[in-house]
């Protein structure tokens, strides 16, 4: 179970130097493939339906949780993956008035089960965040702060997680990579849209991490379909994969904000703000300038400068000037995590920089884990597990994959976006956005971030939505929140309060506009 979270939407891929996978350190789970060997995935469509209800703001909501799968199909009709999926939908609702949510995580080898069991489901599982949940007992509650007062909710889960598997001629290769996931996630959203009656309700793509990366191309390729969308939701994004090429300089521009939140957070800033949001506005400013152009100048930096930017750096940061200044003044994130609380033999967390982890010694280069992962997999496993067969009745005789290495090892990052004549050899999905906001001017996108985010950080987001070539009656249409907690803004009760109401209002907004 060690470093499940690795696989996670976007959390997927380790933005430093040379980085391949945001997953780059998740085992391949080749077992998990072995049990499966002889158990077949169904190839007809399963639903299993239940009962139940919860109170949102005060007021109960009555709904049907329906678990099931969907059959998606090749070009000639022939069943290629069973997607399973759970769907909360409202009783007496009416379809064409009823907004429809999809929801999914990332990795790019992860099931929506992170998504699932901590944001806006009816029920969500307590942890102790940004503390290490304690073992089991663990407490699954009602979730006064879910969505579906505003939406219905589809969790889906990826080809070869959760329960999705290949079925009948198709392999793994089939779904694997970001044209093969994006193909396969738009037949199953059609499929759930047709089999549902949902074609004339409002709908919206709601992707975390890597399941941004997702989303920006899907909604295009949905839409290129004839299936409009009313909103796009980015949650912890990563638009961008180009950004983690060696030679390079927008990675490390677009961490200095986030070193600065988590140097606030763990007061090892000389005179800490009161005000972290107008801090980080400085911080802004500070990478995007003086500390922009001392790179751009590379080796022939004059020394000056690089002592003067070094120093700044070092304010920001809460690092020694000259650990900064050997490191050239370029600080890989993981380095980071294990330098800011190395005086207090401590390490900060990739997936939110809040927890803190204990290495086996305190003279390492990187940490030996992250405490942000190991703190809450085991909650997040067992609450699924359990709930999915004790309340919702599932059963299958296949695993239930949380994550599934493999997919990231063989992922195909190639991509045909939008506009470009020749595949990408990498995922840049920024542009497919903005060819579904041109093509469809009433679609409203809601970047969702966390300040102590090290997985996806909130300065390259702003950066990648901020260079989309929108026209100014579209850029309006960008909208940006931000929150107290890291990659999973969720963990934070307070942060998923704050999340819920803005989430609220831009519903209302973007449905009765």
């Amino acid at each position: 179970m060690r470093r499940l979270l690795y696989l996670l939407l976007g959390a997927g891929v380790a933005l430093s130097p040379g980085a391949t996978l945001l997953a780059k350190d998740a085992p391949a789970e080749k077992s998990a493939a072995s049990k499966d060997e002889d158990v077949q995935a169904p190839t007809t469509e399963t639903a299993v339906r239940t009962k139940h209800s919860v109170s949102i703001g005060g007021r109960s909501v009555a709904y049907t949780a329906t678990a099931g799968t969907l059959i998606i199909r090749d070009d000639k009709g022939q069943p290629q993956a069973s997607v399973f999926y759970v769907a909360y939908t409202v009783d007496n609702g009416k379809p064409e008035k009823r907004p429809v949510t999809f929801l999914y995580n990332g990795g790019p080898g992860s099931s929506s089960m992170w998504l699932h069991m901590g944001s806006f489901a009816p029920v969500r599982i307590e942890t102790a965040s940004p503390a290490a949940t304690a073992p089991a007992p663990y407490k699954l509650v009602p979730n006064n702060d879910s969505l579906l007062d505003k939406t219905d909710l589809v969790f889906i889960d990826a080809v070869g997680t959760g329960y999705s598997r290949p079925v009948g001629k198709a392999e793994g290769k089939d779904f694997w990579g970001v044209d093969q996931d994006i193909s396969a996630f738009s037949r199953a959203i059609q499929r759930y849209v047709t089999l549902n009656h949902r074609w004339n309700s409002p709908k919206f793509l709601y992707g975390e991490s890597y399941g941004t990366t997702r989303s920006a191309a899907l909604v295009d390729a949905l839409q290129d379909k004839g299936m409009s969308f009313n909103g796009v939701i980015l949650m912890s994004s990563i638009l961008n994969y180009g950004v983690r090429m060696p030679g390079y300089d927008e990675m490390y521009i677009g961490y200095v904000p986030s070193y600065a939140a988590a140097a606030w957070y763990h007061n090892k800033l000389a005179n800490k703000p009161a005000d972290l949001k107008a801090y980080l506005d400085q911080v802004r400013a500070f990478a995007r300038g003086p500390y922009a152009t001392a790179l751009a100048k590379g080796q022939d930096v004059p020394p000056a400068e690089a002592d003067a930017v070094a120093r700044q750096l070092a304010g920001y940061t809460g690092l020694p000037v000259d650990y900064i200044k050997e490191a050239n003044l370029r600080i890989d994130p993981s380095r980071f995590r294990k330098e800011l609380l190395r005086n207090e033999r401590r390490t900060i967390g990739r997936y939110d920089a809040r927890f803190e982890g204990v290495d086996e010694d305190a003279a390492g280069e990187v940490p030996g884990y992250d405490a942000s992962d190991t703190g809450i997999s085991g909650a997040f496993v067992t609450a699924f597990n359990d709930y999915v067969v004790s309340q919702l009745n599932y059963h299958s005789e296949l695993e239930y994959r949380p994550t599934f290495g493999d997919i990231g090892k063989d992922w195909d990052w190639k991509h045909q976006a939008a506009g470009i004549k020749r595949p990408l050899p990498t995922a840049y999905v920024a542009g497919d956005l903005a060819h579904a906001m041109r093509t469809n001017p009433h679609l409203q996108v809601l970047s969702v971030n966390g300040y102590y985010d090290f997985a996806t950080p909130f300065f390259i987001t702003e950066y990648d939505l901020s260079h989309m070539n929108l026209e100014p009656s579209l850029r309006d249409h960008v909208h940006f929140v931000y929150y107290p907690s890291g990659h999973m803004i969720y963990l934070n009760t307070e942060a998923l309060q704050q999340l819920k109401g803005d989430l609220a209002r831009y519903y209302d907004d973007t449905t009765h506009s």
